[in-house]
C-alpha cells in the first residue's frame, strides 16, 4: 500500500468503485432524510415518520460499518504494520465515539 493511501496524512485514497459505493449509499441515506422532511410537512402519521427514520437510521448503520471495515482493513492495518501503534488508541477512541 503506497503512503498517500493510509490514514497517517489524515486523508484517505479510496478506489473509484469504493467512492462510487460509499456515495451510492450516501444518496440513498440523504433521499430517506429528505423523504422524512417531507412526511413531516404533509403532516404523515407519527409511526409511519418513525418507520422511515428507522430504516434512515439503519442505512447510516450500514455505512458505517463499511467505511470502519475499510478503515481497519487499510489504514490501521498499514500503520500496525509501519510500527504506528499510535494509530491503535485511535481505533479504540473511535469505536468509544461510535458505541455511545
Amino acid at each position: 500500500m503506497s503512503e498517500t493511501a493510509c490514514c497517517c496524512h489524515k486523508t484517505k485514497e479510496r478506489t473509484e468503485k469504493e467512492v462510487k459505493d460509499l456515495i451510492t449509499r450516501l444518496n440513498r441515506i440523504e433521499g430517506q432524510i429528505r423523504g422524512i422532511r417531507g412526511m413531516i410537512e404533509r403532516d404523515a402519521y407519527c409511526t409511519d415518520i418513525l418507520t422511515q427514520i428507522s430504516a434512515a437510521s439503519s442505512a447510516l448503520n450500514s455505512f458505517t460499518k463499511v467505511l470502519l471495515a475499510n478503515h481497519i482493513k487499510t489504514c490501521v492495518a498499514q500503520d500496525i504494520r509501519d510500527g504506528k501503534d499510535e494509530t491503535i488508541d485511535e481505533l479504540v477512541s473511535t469505536l468509544q465515539k461510535l458505541m455511545k
